[in-house]
């Protein structure tokens, strides 16, 4: 008897555990990015840089196109957005990252002397800190050829030392898009 009393205590605790559930927790499912496009305007030309990745998580690599060279010397405008192309009709998922602008931020790294990118002022979130869809580039040396990182990171720690910066070392959270672009600089 002493054995069955044990048993219902341990038993029906968990019973009511599982059968309860918390409905009004609102779920945030994580965004589908099949396109990330970075567009630079500067020095009388425009050059669009696209990753189009149609079958996800499939065993094809993403379509990376770039439509042209960057120019030494010259500063370009520039500004990055999502797609979810797999939906219909297609879905933009850059004003979802503006409508969350304080879970998200998108970060550029250059390798080699291609350059340096700073966030634009004008595109923060509503405590200050930068969301990054919009971006200044100034093109490095001539002759010189690297990638284009572009990252959107999901929770992402902007007050981490050099985030705001742009740095990616301490934002941690978690990385909803990651695309690399072949760049020359003539």
């Amino acid at each position: 008897m002493k054995n069955l009393k044990l048993i219902a205590l341990l038993v029906i605790p968990v019973i009511f555990s599982t059968s309860c559930s918390n409905e009004d927790t609102p779920v945030n499912e994580e965004e589908v990015i099949t396109t990330v496009t970075t567009t630079l305007v500067g020095g009388g030309q425009t050059i669009t840089l696209t990753s189009r990745d149609l079958d996800g998580d499939g065993p094809n690599a993403p379509v990376v196109t770039v439509s042209g060279n960057l120019v030494a010397g010259t500063t370009y405008t520039g500004s990055t957005t999502f797609l979810n192309e797999l939906a219909d009709p297609i879905e933009d998922i850059t004003t979802e990252i503006v409508e969350e602008s304080l879970d998200h931020q998108i970060f550029y790294f250059l390798s080699g002397a291609l350059g340096n990118i700073t966030y634009s002022a004008t595109d923060l979130d509503s405590e200050g800190n930068p969301i990054g869809l919009h971006f200044n580039f100034v093109a490095g040396t001539s002759g010189t050829t690297g990638t284009l990182t572009v990252t959107l990171r999901h929770l992402p720690n902007k007050t981490a030392p050099g985030v705001s910066e742009g740095s990616i070392t301490n934002a941690d959270g978690n990385t909803d898009a990651e695309v690399y672009f072949p760049i020359t600089v003539n």
